[in-house]
């Protein structure tokens, strides 16, 4: 078996992010959390005071982005995720940030036999030979109920009807989106947390991955 590539795509506040990192450190993996490049695009377009809607604009930008500043701290903020979700619909945002993506899945740092990615169209497009694709879901109101206590702890403002509001426009904007829609793989294994805690979720996840592993290396004998 090659390189070790783990796709897990998924929803917003279902739990990818959480698992992702966790999967990474068990494997010895590197991490790559996709959303953070469109919501540095986000940032950066908010910044330039473009609209995010400005497919042209927004695809310039992202061409640009400085890995450095995906940890930047302003990515996780509500603006820029409606933001994001808004310029991760055109397709020539996607392309531009696709082989940066698909670089670092292939030929991940040294010092990690593989890499793990979560977003949305990781199984289907950025990773379609990806050795383990997992989707990983949660009910609409489990997943505003984890926004909210994102949002709590964070100190900020909270209005429960607006998360959900904007949760299922996001929603729809991803899964019916022409570039690139929010929807498993074919051969991908449906993770439901909606009822599990992070090591429940964790637990199965890893169960998932071993399986496919063995499986795996079974058909490469």
């Amino acid at each position: 078996m090659g390189a070790l590539i783990i796709a897990v795509d998924g929803p917003a506040a279902a739990g990818k992010g959480t698992l992702s990192r966790r999967l990474a450190t068990e494997y010895k993996l590197a991490h790559l959390d996709t959303g953070a490049l469109y919501r540095a695009t986000a940032r950066d377009v908010l910044a330039a005071g473009v609209d995010p809607a400005d497919a042209d604009a927004a695809a310039a930008i992202a061409a640009k982005l400085d890995p450095e500043t995906f940890a930047d701290p302003a990515l996780r903020t509500e603006a820029v995720g409606r933001a994001a979700s808004i310029v991760s619909a055109h397709p020539a945002v996607r392309a531009a940030l696709l082989e940066y993506q698909r670089n670092f899945a292939y030929h991940p740092p040294e010092g990690t036999v593989g890499a793990v990615l979560d977003g949305r169209d990781i199984g289907t497009v950025v990773c379609p030979q990806a050795t383990v694709k997992l989707f990983v879901t949660a009910s609409l109101d489990a997943r505003s109920a984890r926004r909210l206590r994102e949002l709590e702890a964070a100190g900020g403002p909270v209005d429960a009807a607006a998360v959900l509001a904007d949760m299922q426009a996001r929603d729809e904007r991803d899964s019916t989106r022409a570039a690139a829609p929010l929807k498993p793989a074919t051969d991908a294994v449906v993770l439901d947390t909606t009822g599990l805690d992070a090591d429940e979720a964790f637990g199965a996840a890893v169960s998932i991955v071993r399986a496919r592993i063995r499986s795996f290396s079974g058909s490469q004998a």
